[in-house]
């Protein structure tokens, strides 16, 4: 009776082992799903201060995650969730989210506010940030439709010095007063379309 076990213990083993060496890698997909509970199916933000994801460049998803991961950007989370994955997990969640379509979100902006940040979009802002927002060059984000709180956050970081301005952004926003950024953020989170 007891060799009859030890003939089961090592064929279920073997089977769990030939299980494992054919079992697929984890797809982009999969490694995104860790990321809905905060910023939404697909990449759509509801929350008011996390960013949509869906429509970013893969550049910029990397970016974003390897700088949380190594402390350069400030998080509250992320930085402690970043740690657990590799630059190659990066790359997948890069890949997912890139290929989704921009989140749109319906919120309330200053509607002369907004006037004023189409200007000055169309001025400082448009070689980097196509397309009224919805497009992002190369590792620029996308933000078109962004929650207002979350781009004012984020803006104060930067005013502030706890986050690195990008140097070509540093420049465009260097001659801009608070007022014209507020313009700005309520143009950008107002583009729905």
């Amino acid at each position: 009776m007891k060799q009859r076990w030890s003939g089961w213990t090592l064929a279920a083993g073997a089977l769990t082992i030939s299980a494992t060496a054919f079992a697929a890698p984890p797809t982009p997909e999969m490694i995104s799903f860790a990321c809905a509970g905060c910023h939404g199916t697909n990449g759509g933000s509801a929350g008011l201060t996390m960013p949509s994801l869906a429509g970013q460049s893969k550049t910029a998803i990397v970016e974003a995650m390897k700088k949380f991961k190594s402390g350069e950007r400030p998080s509250t989370v992320m930085g402690r969730l970043a740690k657990g994955y590799t630059d190659a997990d990066f790359e997948k969640m890069g890949e997912f989210f890139s290929k989704q379509k921009v989140h749109f979100t319906n919120q309330t902006v200053d509607k002369a506010k907004a006037a004023r940040g189409a200007e000055l979009q169309e001025a400082h802002c448009s070689r980097c940030h196509l397309d009224d927002g919805k497009d992002g060059k190369d590792d620029t984000p996308v933000m078109a439709s962004q929650w207002l709180p979350y781009l004012q956050m984020q803006m104060e970081l930067y005013q502030s010095g706890a986050r690195k301005m990008p140097e070509k952004m540093a420049e465009k926003v260097k001659p801009l007063s608070k007022e014209d950024l507020e313009a700005l953020l309520h143009f950008y989170a107002g583009v729905n379309k």
